[in-house]
């Protein structure tokens, strides 16, 4: 069956009134509580976007994600009561889209939600099918990117990240615009922009760590800068 979410949550009460409440407002919704439970519906079932607790009886939320990213690019949304720095930095960096502490309002959740869902089919609108800056060749139909002709595998975001820089390349684009017009959520911080854009600087850039294309505006927000 094709759902659009999937709460992976031992809190039962919580997965079963969240699943509930996305039902009434369309967004089909299932749950289960466990790990196993959830590897065994992923591989069942195809999902669009899964919200994902960290502790889970039999296993961690942190494990669940990292075997997660071996199959699918799913977005997957942490949902804990867990508020560290470092739980929501681990979260992000094993490949998490977003973090949400425990309690949340379900009314914003849902939001975020159907705001994910709708980056997930982003089509790229263009007349190009193949934009080569430097040694970047992105094929904007397919939503492949090739780094020096190797192709690099981009989650939905990063693509749309990328997209955006290369539609606004060689000039300053805020950090608020790339949340309003990126991520189309108010509700995304600069952490999360942070790890999206290094992230996507290791996938695109020859040396992430001096970028010649993704650079810093310090206290103002980036520029894809390409010259000629």
């Amino acid at each position: 069956m094709t759902y659009d979410c999937l709460i992976i949550d031992d809190e039962i009460s919580i997965a079963e009134t969240t699943s509930e409440y996305f039902n009434m407002f369309d967004v089909k919704t299932s749950y289960v509580t466990n790990y196993s439970e959830g590897i065994a519906f992923i591989k069942e079932n195809e999902v669009s976007l899964l919200l994902l607790d960290i502790n889970l009886g039999d296993e961690s939320g942190f494990v669940f994600c990292k075997e997660l990213r071996r199959i699918s690019d799913m977005p997957v949304i942490f949902i804990s009561a867990r508020s560290s720095d470092n739980d929501i930095l681990t979260a992000l960096n094993i490949g998490g889209d977003d973090y949400i502490t425990k309690p949340f309002t379900l009314s914003i959740l849902l939001a975020k939600v159907k705001a994910v869902l709708k980056r997930s089919a982003f089509t790229a609108n263009t007349t190009s099918d193949l934009i080569i800056i430097g040694h970047i060749q992105v094929d904007v139909n397919a939503q492949k990117v090739y780094n020096d002709k190797k192709l690099v595998k981009l989650k939905p975001m990063e693509f749309k990240l990328l997209s955006y820089f290369l539609k606004n390349r060689n000039r300053v684009i805020t950090k608020d615009e790339l949340l309003d017009n990126v991520w189309e959520d108010s509700f995304i911080g600069d952490g999360t922009l942070s790890v999206h854009i290094r992230h996507l600087r290791e996938k695109v850039e020859i040396n992430p760590n001096e970028p010649m294309f993704i650079k810093t505006i310090w206290g103002t927000g980036y520029i894809f800068e390409f010259k000629k």
